[in-house]
């Protein structure tokens, strides 16, 4: 079987070339996963512009992390956790309250009952548990917040089939496994 490589800047479009400059001048590199999504300057820009809609939206960084950890879990992506586990962590969670996202239980009633129908929509490909989504409304969020956990839902997907498909060195500090 053919594996892929992460591709370096010359081995890309000049529209994923404009997008890796970005990524190397806000962060210092540009991580494995988005080089090798630049394979395809389409997918690239596509799915730059897809997550950064979602970071304008709804939820707040730390629930947009919580989404992340908690579907990545499920998918079983350990470049996804590696990389939202340090970001959590940036916006305010403690290792241990990282590893709980990713269990799917935190002790906070409002975003346990994100990460509940977040697991169920993951788990179910979109058919959520009716008390999960009960829950999610009695916690106070709307439609409009149904809508954009389903993006970040698929944003998360996206990269974690790219990793599985790929299996691209880890760049980030490993995730700590869960006992």
């Amino acid at each position: 079987m053919k594996t892929i490589q992460v591709p370096v800047r010359e081995q890309v479009s000049e529209e994923s070339q404009a997008i890796f400059d970005q990524y190397q001048k806000r962060l210092g590199k540009v991580p494995n996963l988005y080089a090798t999504i630049g394979y395809s300057g389409n997918a690239l820009k596509g799915f730059v512009d897809f997550e950064a809609a979602f970071n304008r939206g709804v939820f707040s960084a730390k629930e947009r992390e919580a989404i992340a950890l908690v579907v990545s879990e499920l998918n079983g992506c350990e470049y996804c956790l590696a990389g939202h586990t340090v970001a959590a962590i940036k916006n305010g969670f403690t290792k241990e309250e990282t590893l709980d996202l990713r269990r799917g239980k935190i002790n906070n009633p409002k975003l346990d009952a994100l990460l509940q129908l977040a697991t169920s929509i993951t788990v179910n490909k979109g058919h959520a548990d009716e008390k999960a989504l009960d829950d999610f409304y009695a916690a106070g969020y709307n439609e409009a917040a149904v809508m954009e956990l389903i993006g970040l839902i698929t944003v998360r997907i996206f990269t974690n089939y790219v990793y599985a498909l790929s299996g691209i060195p880890v760049d980030f500090p490993l995730a700590e496994p869960l006992s």
